[in-house]
């Protein structure tokens, strides 16, 4: 089974590119951020024409989440748990099940937290223990769980092309980058860490400064898989050419297989 996560930056700007990409990839699941779509509007027909069965959390002009599955989305669970007063679309989950086995999906789009200096960031810290907590909850359960999706955190200086450019931003704080090792520190693995160790493994490049063309990425976007989803990971890719698409995402998408 192959999971990838990618931030579309806006599915109808760039459905001509989820398309072209879900035929090329063919991942098995697909985890989608910054839909910028609501459910309505989301563009159902074209991704089902490719064998996919949908679930949305969408919000009009930002945020959103979706999970694309060629099996059924069973148990679909949308926002995640601990505040009930947050409309903020950015978390959806399900179960996918297989002939030998189930694993629960979660496609989450945590929030950016800039500036430091304002509430933006005390929002994402408290998203970022929600997440914890959830997350904590998720192992009680038989199935392996994959949590993927734009973390919107810095989790090492490797990184980064350039980490000290990044010292002031809400991506590479300590309190963000501490909450993502709590995660770790539950049991989860990073997929892609955990099969290369290397740098120049970046998943974002932003539209400005020729960051692109000048290889000046970060990697923010991450697989985080539970222990019994650990155990199943066989290796791990980053379509990076995506980027240079035409009217691309400043993300790429990065997908697991597993043996399941």
């Amino acid at each position: 089974m192959t999971v990838a996560t990618w931030n579309i930056n806006g599915v109808k700007a760039r459905l001509e590119s989820l398309t072209r990409w879900l035929e090329e990839a063919s991942p098995d699941i697909a985890c989608l951020q910054e839909i910028k779509s609501v459910d309505e509007a989301f563009p159902v027909e074209a991704v089902e024409r490719l064998g996919y069965n949908v679930a949305t959390h969408g919000q009009k002009g930002f945020n959103g989440v979706a999970l694309l599955a060629k099996r059924p989305l069973e148990d679909v669970t949308r926002g995640l748990p601990g505040d009930d007063g947050d409309v903020h679309a950015r978390w959806i989950e399900a179960t996918v099940s297989t002939e030998r086995g189930a694993v629960r999906i979660a496609s989450l789009y945590l929030p950016n937290g800039n500036p430091v200096a304002s509430d933006k960031f005390g929002y994402k810290l408290a998203w970022m223990d929600r997440l914890l907590a959830h997350a904590e909850a998720l192992l009680a359960n038989d199935e392996p769980v994959v949590l993927a999706g734009d973390y919107n955190v810095i989790p090492e200086p490797e990184d980064a092309r350039f980490p000290e450019r990044w010292t002031d931003d809400a991506l590479f704080q300590p309190e963000s980058r501490a909450r993502h090792r709590a995660l770790a520190h539950l049991g989860y693995l990073d997929a892609q860490r955990a099969v290369d160790r290397s740098g120049d493994l970046y998943t974002f490049w932003d539209y400005q400064a020729g960051a692109w063309q000048r290889n000046n990425g970060i990697r923010i976007d991450h697989l985080m898989l539970s222990p019994g989803a650990a155990d199943r990971l066989e290796r791990v890719a980053v379509d990076k050419h995506t980027r240079g698409w035409p009217k691309p995402s400043d993300h790429v998408p990065v997908s697991a297989v597993l043996d399941i």
